[in-house]
């Protein structure tokens, strides 16, 4: 059994197109999932949510071989919009949404009048915001759990959830940090973090907020391969995938499926987390890193061709003929 960590969350974003899309399913530990049930492989959500996130969205998921019996409902509603505007420059800012929706000559939508970013407090080692999951959050009933992804959430959640999903005999965990804490400030719990897992996911935007804007992303991938997680993945969008060896410092490099212009291209919102729901299960399913890069390139190719969430499940059956290219 496979399992996303992370967020559910209610988007709100403005597309490269400057198209707004509001009040969308989302989060990155659906977003995940959606990357690992694109290989009919099934997978459950990990995630605390309020009790105003709609139950309408998630009654759908079983039928696409995603579980929710891992969502922990809390008694009180809780802050689950996310905000992202694409810009012209291949930026992503996720703040003042009302100065990006004015660019685009559309109203602030009401629920986000007073929004600041959707991951207060996430950098914060020694506390866990209401919607961070914590270690004693593992659902007793689970048995058997091949593989964990701990998509973006609380520094204190990535570093108190591995050892106990270690004391459950999970076998493989992979982990995608959380922006807002890949930081100088925080490079000794970044450190702490990379023994307790197997694969180590950054973007090469959170290599660079950590070793300085000039780092060569190669370099910066092996230092981190060092402080001890068997291999790293840099994802960089349409300029590929970088994957280190940690055991050897090899060095190999992947390039994305889509080019930068590709037309097929509709909405970034959750590449680097399918890409990760995809490398999980393709490294469970193949035992080879470099295949396990290929199952996350075509989950995201997939997923960026639409808008939404779960737009690429209805495309399950392109995933093996995209893995036959790239592996071609």
């Amino acid at each position: 059994m496979f399992v996303t960590a992370g967020g559910m969350r209610i988007d709100y974003l403005i597309t490269h197109a400057d198209e707004a899309r509001v009040e969308m399913v989302g989060g990155n530990a659906l977003y995940a999932a959606v990357g690992t049930a694109l290989w009919d492989a099934p997978v459950n959500l990990w995630a605390r949510i309020g009790s105003n996130y709609p139950q309408a969205w998630l009654n759908k998921l079983p039928t696409q071989q995603i579980g929710i019996e891992g969502l922990i409902r809390l008694p009180t509603p809780q802050d689950h919009r996310t905000f992202f505007a694409y810009l012209p420059d291949g930026r992503r800012d996720d703040t003042n949404p009302a100065a990006h929706f004015a660019r685009i000559g559309q109203p602030l939508p009401a629920a986000l009048q007073d929004y600041i970013h959707s991951t207060p407090g996430q950098d914060d080692p020694n506390n866990y915001e209401p919607l961070a999951l914590r270690p004693e959050d593992c659902p007793e009933q689970w048995q058997g759990v091949t593989a964990v992804h701990l998509s973006p959430l609380a520094l204190a959640t990535h570093l108190h959830v591995p050892s106990r999903l270690r004391q459950r005999g999970v076998p493989q965990i992979t982990l995608d940090p959380g922006e807002r804490y890949m930081i100088p400030a925080r490079l000794e719990q970044i450190k702490q973090i990379l023994p307790q897992i197997d694969v180590f996911l950054p973007s090469a935007m959170e290599i660079r907020s950590l070793f300085g804007a000039e780092v060569d992303w190669a370099e910066a991938a092996v230092t981190l391969a060092s402080w001890g997680a068997r291999w790293v993945v840099v994802k960089n969008g349409a300029k590929g995938v970088l994957l280190v060896n940690g055991r050897t410092q090899a060095i190999s490099h992947f390039p994305a499926y889509h080019t930068a212009n590709d037309p097929r291209i509709s909405d970034v919102t959750g590449a680097g987390d399918s890409f990760c729901g995809g490398f999980m299960v393709g490294l469970i399913q193949t035992g080879d890193p470099a295949q396990a890069v290929a199952y996350g390139l075509v989950s995201a190719s997939l997923v960026i061709e639409g808008y939404g969430a779960l737009y690429a499940l209805s495309r399950k059956d392109e995933t093996r003929q995209r893995l036959a290219e790239l592996s071609g």
